[in-house]
């Protein structure tokens, strides 16, 4: 039996609620279906939203709205050629709805032809009077463009419309940071915060522009008035930590991280840099207590326990150190920081095949640094193999020519070879081009330096 609404609740949600939990049927005004649709849209409940769209198509077929909406269900779900098809029989009801245009747009934007959506957005822009949404669209189309002057222009003018809009104060600052406009960006943020002093969005995507270049003393003023506008933004907290610790103020940063903690659950990023700034005040057990406790707090966090390896390396307990870097190993083994730290602990713990084998993945990794070839090199020596380390040395060269510590390495490796001919050829080449390099020859082969006949060459080269 159908009702009247009157003999119902008033408010569209529960009224529909309520009749789905019965076999009674409820009328509904087409703008109360549109509620209930975009309420169950807006919360991610789709079902609800498909059953409410065709209980209201029921009751108002010729809805246009209400068929909209089931356009907007039907891109959700990627039925896009569906979707098309019932826009174009929409179109011939309605040309001027700019409704339309915008979902056709988004089909388009589905299928990746962002030039075509955004074309049909600016079409509905003429034909809109509260045209936010469709500006806010046309700036994602343009970043999907990598357009991001054109993206800039469109978020810009929907925080002009809505100064709360803090999506497309994110994204206006995300175009200028993309754009390396810097400078741009503050200048913005500052006139933005003329008409708006207490955002404390505002104020803390201005103190990471300021930290970010180095105006720390700006950046401390920007968080402190984030802090200001809301006393419990924990990211604000956290980024004036940073800077404080840049300034070397490491009992002000550990208050802001303190702060952060008290705020919301403990952090494992929080308890890192209190344990960072207690290691930099000398405080070596409360180091060591807040390491841990990052660790305790997110097991995956490798950078929790690269921290953990750092301080038993300072404490030269090497044991440990080895413990705790296969454990950042293990949940990032393609990190080829972590297997140079690998290596130098294995060397110092005179595990000299663990840290060839170490040098060896780091490179592999594509960590082509100079240091790495050098002590990959003197690795091998350490375990006699000279000609191998005399072919990491070489290669090592191809990647740094001018680097007079791999050359001068590579003529002593060329000694223990006992190959005279390559080591007279490098070492012509290196007096030539290094005035200091026989300084490294005497510091790691003094008994090469010492010898007559290099003597004599280096005479010769004078």
């Amino acid at each position: 039996m159908a009702l009247d609404s009157n003999e119902r609740p008033n408010r569209p949600i529960a009224k529909f609620e309520s009749m789905l939990k019965t076999d009674d049927v409820y009328f509904f005004d087409a703008e109360d279906f549109e509620d209930i649709v975009h309420h169950y849209l807006n919360n991610g409940k789709i079902a609800l939203g498909k059953k409410a769209i065709k209980i209201g198509l029921e009751q108002h077929p010729h809805s246009v709205p209400l068929k909209l909406l089931e356009v907007e269900v039907l891109v959700f779900e990627n039925e896009l050629d569906k979707a098309g098809q019932l826009l174009d029989r929409l179109q011939e009801l309605d040309q001027n709805n700019e409704e339309i245009y915008i979902q056709r747009a988004n089909i388009y934007s589905k299928r990746d032809n962002h030039e075509a959506a955004a074309e049909l957005l600016r079409h509905a822009l003429t034909l809109s009077e509260d045209d936010l949404d469709i500006h806010s669209l046309l700036g994602m189309e343009y970043l999907f463009m990598d357009k991001y002057d054109q993206a800039k222009t469109h978020f810009i003018t929907c925080v002009a419309q809505d100064p709360y809009d803090y999506a497309s104060l994110y994204n206006v600052v995300y175009c200028f940071e993309f754009l390396e406009d810097y400078n741009g960006a503050i200048l913005y943020l500052n006139d933005y915060l003329e008409n708006n002093p207490y955002c404390e969005v505002a104020w803390h995507q201005l103190g990471k522009l300021y930290a970010n270049k180095s105006m720390l003393k700006e950046a401390l003023s920007a968080f402190d008035f984030a802090i200001i506008s809301d006393d419990t933004f924990v990211g604000a907290y956290l980024e004036k930590g940073r800077v404080l610790e840049r300034m070397g103020l490491y009992g002000r940063a550990i208050e802001c991280y303190e702060a952060s903690v008290e705020l919301e659950d403990p952090t494992s990023y929080a308890f890192l840099r209190i344990g960072k700034c207690h290691e930099a005040l000398g405080n070596m057990e409360l180091a060591k207590y807040y390491y841990y406790q990052t660790v305790h707090e997110d097991p995956l966090l490798e950078k929790g326990w690269l921290a953990i390896t750092d301080f038993h390396i300072k404490v030269r307990d090497f044991d440990k150190a080895k413990k705790y870097i296969n454990k950042a190993l293990n949940i990032d083994d393609k990190n080829a920081f972590y297997w140079i730290k690998n290596a130098l602990i294995h060397t110092h713990l005179e595990m000299y095949h663990d840290a060839e084998a170490s040098y060896r993945q780091a490179v592999e990794l594509g960590n082509y640094e100079m240091d790495t070839w050098l002590a990959w090199a003197k690795t091998l020596l350490l375990l006699e193999e000279a000609e191998a380390a005399s072919l990491v040395l070489k290669q090592g060269l191809e990647y740094h020519p001018e680097s007079p510590e791999l050359r001068f390495y590579l003529i002593g490796c060329y000694h223990r070879c006992n190959d005279m001919d390559a080591l007279r050829e490098q070492l012509e080449i290196g007096l030539k081009s290094h005035k200091n390099g026989m300084e490294l020859l005497k510091r790691d082969f003094p008994k090469l330096y010492e010898s007559s006949w290099v003597r004599q060459l280096v005479k010769e080269k004078k």
